[in-house]
């Protein structure tokens, strides 16, 4: 089930900060941002962009970028955060999440078969999809009041390309520039959220596997992997500047560390604590 909404709405709240940041001097040019989208396009390692720019700076060339990829994808259906773990931030030098935007034609049905190479630099990483009910999300404080304005939370295998051809500098300002990576994902069934404490308690407490498919352990995490608790996620985006509405996706972030692609591998997630301990499945040729 796809929970885009007219478009325009969102287009505003995800360019938003590209009209902030287009009197920035650092904001890179449109022949960078072409460049850079060209090569996204064609699945080749891209030049790093806003190496040395603010958080504006990056902003603004994320809103770029999106705005091209619309003609490809589709339009914005909600957003990411990325680098939600202490490892992952490790990994990439940072000390805070990132953000990105998701575009409609990004998200693929439960069993989908991908090529392992679908980027530039394919990575595949359990995750979870928060669907929001309504506006007043946007003044939760708490994670109890996170969840009374959401609706459903989605099993989600991400499929994300760090783009850049290696050497390229990597930090904050570059991983939000290139849309914090984000490329594909797999959806599992909706599963309706619960008013409850022992439902939010399960999200922070389900043990998400990734296997193979021959039943061999890839990677474990708990959900309070992702900032302590999955809506932790829902907070920071709002906190970091996006206006969320109802129907939006929220990528919430890795569960689990960052997988290589294979030709060959069928990789399925389970959500052990979640109601039927659900399961999202994807393969790769």
């Amino acid at each position: 089930m796809r929970h885009a909404r007219p478009g325009a709405v969102i287009v505003a709240a995800a360019l938003a900060c590209f009209a902030t940041g287009s009197a920035s001097a650092a904001c890179p040019s449109d022949e960078a941002i072409d460049a850079f989208v060209a090569d996204w396009r064609a699945g080749t390692p891209a030049k790093a962009i806003a190496v040395d720019g603010t958080m504006e700076d990056a902003l603004c060339a994320q809103g770029k970028v999106v705005e091209r990829l619309q003609a490809d994808l589709g339009p914005p259906v909600g957003y990411k955060a990325a680098l939600t773990s202490p490892p992952v931030q490790e990994r990439f030098g940072v000390d805070q999440p990132v953000r990105g935007v998701l575009l409609e034609g990004m998200l693929l049905q439960n069993g989908a078969t991908v090529p392992a190479h679908f980027g530039a630099r394919p990575v595949l990483e359990a995750d979870l999809l928060v669907v929001v009910a309504d506006a007043v999300v946007n003044a939760a404080s708490t994670l109890q009041e996170v969840l009374q304005h959401v609706r459903e939370v989605v099993p989600f295998i991400e499929l994300a390309d760090l783009v850049l051809a290696e050497g390229e500098p990597i930090n904050g300002a570059v991983l939000t520039a290139i849309n914090a990576g984000a490329r594909r994902g797999v959806l599992g069934e909706p599963i309706a959220v619960e008013q409850s404490d022992a439902f939010l308690r399960s999200l922070a407490e389900m043990e998400v596997t990734m296997t193979d498919d021959g039943g061999n352990e890839l990677a474990m995490a708990k959900g309070s992997a992702v900032l302590g608790h999955p809506l932790n996620s829902v907070l920071w985006l709002v906190e970091s500047g996006v206006t969320l509405a109802p129907g939006d996706y929220v990528s919430v972030g890795s569960l689990g560390p960052l997988l290589p692609t294979a030709p060959g591998l069928t990789a399925t997630a389970t959500y052990r604590g979640l109601p039927g301990d659900p399961k999202v499945t994807v393969s790769f040729e």
